[in-house]
């Protein structure tokens, strides 16, 4: 007995500890230097007290929010992030500061709201036809969370002189001027955690299944809703108030369970407390490490609950799927090739002869097509370069890791390549095209070298694009630590974040072809490799291929390629995913055709994507990336709702 309560108690004992190393982070440099006179009592009252205050509250919101979704998913990988809501809460944010900005502080809770639980019902959606398995549910999240983070990098572009804060508040800064958000926060927290309390029971019940849950009376769509909605509410509402904060609803939860927190209630209870302590000592670290504001602690946090859903992966216990794709008809090869070809000599066309005027669409020629060309062709060439490129490196992955879900963009290897970037605009070097090749193809690299590293012995296909999510919220925690700074740097990333080609001249251009072109053309030679890869490890090992020196030097290609391109498309344009994916359910199975096919689909889509970027609401422009991701997430959704 003695030992079990000590094992009791000592989880206890760890998180007080814990909570006083935050006090101390957080209070104790501005406690010791406290003179008592007039400016430090006002700061004292207004600023420091409020954030600790609104760090505590927050956390334990956020906490309380994983929780429940937690429960009513049964889905140990729900949270605000995973699911969407956080995403969809910016975007509607975003929308409103734009659009309707005199709705004031209640308009913005109200549009949080709203748009948090939009994303959340369309995941859902999603993964209805799948009875929610927790996979499924967390990629259709990642998916719908990707294309609303798109689309709400554009809108701050196209209206930046209005929403530069967001930029800011994306990074989840926890800096106050005063009692209100705290206020917010606590009223919200107060009520959802009465809510929880009518809660906890019915959600206990619905852990043995809604069979029993039925036979004992309880509505189980009710009460799953009914938790949902509670946790959207408290996780838009700390959004509203400070900003977008990362993975504590999913570590307060899961650490809660570890801790000893059995059944619905004891989590519910406990999550909260541990979230609150959480987030107070991420933001007393990010104020220590970063000297004042440097690092948002919403990104803090991501560097925190990042690995630890990478450390959760293997020990899930979810059953992977087989992976394998759907079987393709069979075609004549240089037929489909040939119409693949046709179809992207005529994007290209496009991009060069279609735009618009004040009278409506038009196709120039002659003297016009002339004048128009030194403008048109260098964002048209370097654009279907950028999709040949992200198409090939999708090809070798898809191959690599046997996934016909993966791509540069989803498991976090795009991201990756932005990490890089943000390093080389960081060290003042960011002029030089050379060195931000590098610096993104390394980034590229360095995520693509840690996801096989974390998901290649212990996890499935699918559990590996959950992998990929985690390394892009990593990397995306470190670039929006740099865009929330607001510098040049910051407004940069943010162009290359949505993939905007208006500035691409022909220097660019030449270079986008000349790296395309050096880059796929040595995969010829690779082949057999792709061939055989895709059979397994050992079967490619019996049939005599050194499977470590292939696939390192197929990861290196990839990262190359995946780095070229993103410099022109940036990191959320699908194209990886999508083009490899057509040129197989198009019949192209051998690695030959399939690559060929697959680089011509992918300078199509973006040659065409880029078109709709220029000519949608011209004379305005919109960035290349947004029309990529929209179109390859639409795709994406479908083929995850369908399979």
């Amino acid at each position: 007995m003695p030992d079990a309560a000590a094992r009791r108690l000592r989880p206890l004992l760890l998180w007080t500890a814990l909570a006083g190393l935050a006090a101390a982070l957080s209070l104790g440099p501005i406690l010791s230097g406290f003179s008592g006179g007039p400016v430090d009592q006002a700061f004292l009252l207004y600023s420091a007290l409020p954030r600790s205050v609104v760090a505590l509250l927050a956390g334990a919101a956020l906490g309380l929010s994983g929780a429940l979704l937690q429960q009513a998913l049964d889905n140990p990988l729900a949270e605000p992030s995973t699911l969407g809501v956080f995403a969809g809460a910016q975007l509607a944010l975003g929308l409103t500061a734009a659009f309707a900005p005199e709705l004031g502080s209640l308009g913005r809770e109200g549009a949080a709201f709203l748009g948090g639980a939009a994303a959340a019902a369309l995941v859902l959606a999603l993964g209805w036809r799948r009875k929610l398995d927790p996979v499924t549910v967390v990629l259709c999240g990642m998916v719908v969370a990707m294309v609303a983070s798109s689309l709400t990098a554009a809108l701050i572009l196209a209206r930046g002189d209005y929403l530069f804060a967001l930029l800011i508040w994306g990074g989840g800064a926890l800096t106050q001027e005063g009692w209100r958000p705290s206020v917010a926060i606590g009223v919200v927290l107060l009520l959802g955690a009465l809510a929880s309390a009518a809660l906890a029971r019915p959600l206990a019940v619905l852990v043995a299944g809604e069979a029993s849950a039925r036979s004992l009376g309880a509505p189980a769509p009710a009460i799953r809703i009914a938790a949902l909605g509670v946790g959207v509410l408290l996780a838009t509402t700390v959004a509203a108030e400070i900003g977008l904060i990362a993975f504590v609803g999913l570590a307060a939860p899961t650490l809660a369970r570890l801790g000893g927190a059995r059944g619905a209630r004891q989590v519910l209870a406990a999550a909260p407390a541990i979230g609150a302590v959480l987030l107070w000592l991420a933001d007393g670290l990010a104020r220590q490490i970063g000297s004042g504001e440097a690092i948002p602690t919403g990104a803090a946090t991501a560097v925190i609950g990042a690995p630890l859903l990478l450390w959760l992966l293997p020990r899930l216990r979810l059953a992977d799927r087989p992976a394998a794709a759907k079987p393709s008809p069979r075609r004549n090869t240089a037929r489909v090739l040939a119409v693949m070809a046709g179809v992207a000599l005529a994007a290209l066309a496009a991009g060069l002869m279609v735009g618009r005027d004040p009278s409506g669409w038009t196709l120039v020629s002659g003297a016009a097509f002339t004048e128009l060309l030194p403008f048109r062709a260098p964002r048209t060439l370097a654009a279907a370069s950028a999709g040949a490129m992200l198409a090939a490196a999708g090809v070798i992955l898809q191959r690599l890791t046997g996934n016909p879900l993966a791509g540069p963009e989803v498991l976090g290897v795009g991201a990756g390549a932005g990490v890089g970037l943000a390093v080389v605009y960081l060290t003042g070097a960011g002029v030089s095209l050379s060195l931000q090749t590098a610096g993104s193809a390394l980034g590229a690299l360095a995520a693509l070298v840690i996801l096989l590293g974390v998901s290649g012995r212990t996890l499935g296909p699918e559990r590996m694009l959950l992998a990929g999510a985690g390394i892009s919220a990593l990397c995306l925690a470190g670039l929006n630590a740099v865009i929330a700074t607001g510098s040049l740097s910051a407004f940069a990333l943010l162009a290359w974040m949505s993939g905007a080609t208006d500035a691409v001249g022909p220097r660019e251009a030449m270079a986008a072809c000349a790296a395309a072109v050096a880059l796929i053309a040595p995969l010829g030679l690779t082949l057999r490799w792709l061939e055989t890869l895709q059979l397994g490890a050992v079967t490619a090992r019996a049939l005599g291929l050194r499977v470590r020196a292939a696939s390192a030097a197929l990861a290196g290609l990839a990262s190359l390629l995946t780095a070229a391109a993103a410099l022109i498309a940036g990191p959320l344009s699908f194209v990886g995913l999508v083009a490899p994916h057509l040129a197989h359910a198009s019949g192209l199975t051998r690695a030959g055709p399939h690559l060929a096919g697959a680089v011509l689909v992918g300078a199509a889509l973006t040659a065409i994507a880029d078109l709709l970027a220029r000519t949608l609401i011209a004379p305005y422009q919109l960035p290349l990336g947004l029309f990529a991701s929209l179109l390859g997430g639409v795709y994406l959704m479908v083929l995850l709702r369908r399979r």
